[in-house]
């Protein structure tokens, strides 16, 4: 207080001396919201503002589609070059023009294009740091056939259709040779990162396909860029012998980086390749090297994005080193700054420029080119050497993936003024339904070939014979946990019994580094707990970019008899804004939406069970046990509360803890059944021992307590969460069981 008092006095005597300053004596408005709508409405349209309200719509927008995408089983990529494509002058600025040019006025988009540039280069640089040049040396035969015939068949055909367009769409003042070259180069890339990522979905990564696609990409790749920067360089210089000395500066870079900058980088790694080790000072030498290198391609005439690339190459060659350096880079760059370019290349993106039927033909006959010269030509060029039909079209599938990097090739034209707006915008259509089609391609291609299931394999697994258990788990403590409950269940009975532990990575979160450390991490602590309790287990590691339909589709698809999941919590508990946003989610997601048409209601019980717990019950039609674990170590003692009829299929699993864990068994009646039935007392005692059966009893913390498991209904759980039962905050662990 003595202070503010100061403070308040000094104010006071200051303003005193403001006549000495000639301060203008401002009247006092008495239009008080008014004046605060001025200022509002000023500090709204400021460019930081803007910027600010671009970047949050963006990447609210670009995940939205990315998410709605994905359930239809396409990577986030499509969903944000569609976001992007919206909120341009297609969509956004056809039908609402008023807030297209309010978010998006003229003078903000060169903001928009300098951020989205940073994040390019960024992801450049983790592309090249994901390339692998080792493999190419040891498996170069094959995929240097099938990657080069990739390139040169789209090639050749997009020169051949240039000499028809030339007339009608290249720009004034563009010579042939330009167009004709960008037009080729358009046709022939291949997205390295969209197609890495399918191929670990789709789970063939560590086969001999996954492997030679992974390489023949990568072999296209480089080539592509290599080809790109000549064609870069040939365009600014106006003419092929001009350009030569543009590549021969190229050239000499080349070399410098590989023979005197990669040694130098591998030094480093190899000293500093934990992430101790990474300390802000060693961070920033191998970032100067980025910048540096980027610069160096920019000034030379071939593209800072070739740059980035080449510095991402020459990165030193330690897994943990890039596996480190890549989650230091690749989130800011695919989070926040790519969503960017997507939208900066939708706002370039004019499809209405396409206002006549001629025009959508021509679009047609280039998606065709594209299609006949990546797919065919890669499918062909498999198939020449020696692939059978099924994998020389799943490669070629696969290479005909065009995503991110054929939007940057275009952006790269459209620059150089090689592109016209119309010619642009087809390209761009090319790129979102050649990236579009490859998962029902391949969907379509592994029904054409599918194998029929034998009678053999039908006798191999025999539900009669052998007890299947399916364990799902996503942290590996919790895994464990749900080893020794399993463990409980059929001890004495292994001979007799399955268990499969399976761990779903998000694919979208995983690249070839960090793929190897993360299987590492959870599936080692699970075969040392297994081997600790002396079970036989099968473990099953798999990246997947849906993991709900993954869990779903692996218990149903073989003769599984319980599957073991944790219980999550669920994200929007807790707070007013999380159940605001729970139940947005709820709206907006699609299965939702499908069941509220279907049933006429939508249910937001989202605080009984999280998202993913709900869509599992839903849609898996086998058993299914979710495991609240509070560090659970036997079934010694083992609670069993029964509330209506439903419950006697618990009688199960009771006599499988008494048979294999000799487990004590107390039966609570709470609404007095075993009076009504006395039939349904004699099913579940059966004259055993260990049951006991408790109809009188208090909600005592030490009762509860005193049980190292309890064993439920789902619907009972339900009813006791909605009837907001405490005494199950005092239960030791808890096994909610679905029959």
């Amino acid at each position: 207080m003595v202070f503010s008092y100061f403070v308040y006095f000094a104010i006071k005597s200051g303003q005193t001396k403001e006549i000495n300053h000639k301060v203008n004596t401002v009247i006092e408005s008495t239009d008080y919201w008014g004046d605060f709508s001025t200022v509002f409405n000023h500090n709204i349209t400021e460019p930081l503002a803007i910027l600010m309200l671009q970047i949050i719509t963006i990447i609210l927008v670009a995940r939205l589609l990315g998410f709605l995408l994905n359930k239809i089983g396409q990577p986030t990529v499509i969903g944000e070059i569609v976001a992007g494509i919206l909120l341009g002058p297609s969509f956004l600025g056809l039908y609402f023009p008023e807030y297209s040019s309010f978010l998006f006025p003229a003078e903000s988009i060169s903001n928009l294009n300098f951020l989205s540039q940073i994040g390019l280069i960024l992801f450049m640089f983790v592309v090249g740091m994901e390339l692998d040049i080792k493999v190419l040396t040891t498996k170069a035969h094959e995929a240097l056939v099938i990657s080069h015939a990739s390139i040169i068949i789209p090639f050749a055909m997009g020169v051949g259709a240039a000499y028809y367009m030339y007339d009608y769409f290249a720009p004034a003042g563009i010579n042939f040779l330009s167009f004709a070259l960008f037009i080729g180069i358009s046709m022939s890339i291949t997205a390295f990162p969209v197609l890495a990522r399918i191929v670990q979905e789709r789970g063939i990564n560590k086969t001999k396909l996954g492997s030679t696609v992974i390489t023949c990409a990568a072999i296209d790749d480089i080539t592509a860029w290599c080809g790109l920067a000549v064609v870069i360089a040939i365009v600014k210089a106006g003419s092929f012998v001009s350009s030569l000395y543009t590549i021969a500066l190229a050239i000499i870079y080349l070399i410098f980086m590989i023979k005197v900058v990669q040694p130098f980088l591998q030094q480093i790694g190899n000293k500093y390749s934990n992430k101790e080790g990474l300390t802000k000072p060693i961070v920033a030498i191998f970032f100067i090297t980025l910048l540096i290198s980027s610069f160096l391609s920019e000034i030379i005439g071939i593209h800072a994005l070739f740059g980035a690339f080449l510095a991402g190459v020459v990165m030193p060659i330690n897994i943990n080193f890039r596996n480190i350096f890549i989650e230091k880079v690749e989130d800011l760059s695919s989070v926040l700054l790519l969503p960017l370019f997507f939208v900066y290349t939708g706002l370039r993106t004019q499809i209405g420029l396409l206002n006549e039927v001629s025009l959508w033909q021509v679009c047609f006959v280039i998606i065709t080119i594209a299609v006949i010269g990546k797919f065919w030509g890669s499918a062909i060029a498999s198939r020449f050497v020696g692939k059978n039909w099924k994998d020389s079209l799943t490669i070629g599938a696969l290479m005909n993936t065009r995503g991110l990097m054929e939007l940057v090739v275009l952006n790269i034209g459209f620059d150089l003024g090689v592109l016209t707006p119309s010619i642009f915008a087809m390209l761009v259509i090319m790129a979102v339904v050649t990236t579009f089609m490859t998962g029902p391609s391949l969907n379509f291609i592994n029904y054409l070939y599918r194998k029929q299931t034998t009678d053999a394999t039908v006798e191999k697994v025999n539900v009669n014979e052998i007890y299947n258990i399916l364990i799902s788990y996503g942290n590996p403590i919790k895994g464990k946990a749900m080893l020794k409950l399993a463990h409980s269940l059929v001890k004495n009975n292994l001979a007799t019994t399955k268990v499969t532990t399976i761990h779903i990575s998000p694919s979208n979160e995983l690249n070839k580094y960090n793929l190897v450390e993360y299987e590492k991490d959870s599936i080692l602590p699970i075969k040392k707990a297994a081997s600790k309790l002396e079970m036989e287990i099968e473990t099953v590691f798999k990246p997947a970019l849906d993991i709900d339909k993954e869990i779903i589709e692996t218990s149903t698809s073989t003769n599984y008899d319980l599957l073991l999941i944790g219980a999550g919590n669920s994200l929007f508990k807790g707070s007013l804004l999380g159940k605001i946003l729970g139940v947005t989610t709820k709206i907006l997601n699609p299965k939702n939406v499908l069941d509220t048409l279907k049933e006429r209601k939508l249910n937001f019980d989202n605080h009984i069970f999280d998202e993913h717990t709900n869509n599992i019950l839903k849609n898996v039609t086998i058993p299914v046990g979710i495991f609240i674990d509070r560090k659970f170590e036997n079934a010694n003692k083992v609670l069993l509360p029964i509330y209506n009829l439903s419950d006697s299929f618990l009688m199960v699993y009771i006599q499988k803890f008494i048979s294999n864990s000799s487990s004590k068994i107390t039966i609570l009646d709470v609404n007095g059944l075993f009076v009504q039935y006395p039939e349904l007392k004699q099913s579940f005692t059966l004259g055993n021992s260990s049951i006991n059966i408790v109809s009188n009893y208090k909600k005592t913390e030490e009762f509860f307590n005193s049980f190292d498991l309890t064993l439920l209904n789902v619907e009972s759980w339900k009813e006791l969460i909605k009837e907001e039962e405490t005494w199950i905050q005092h239960c030791q662990s808890i096994l909610i069981l679905k029959a």
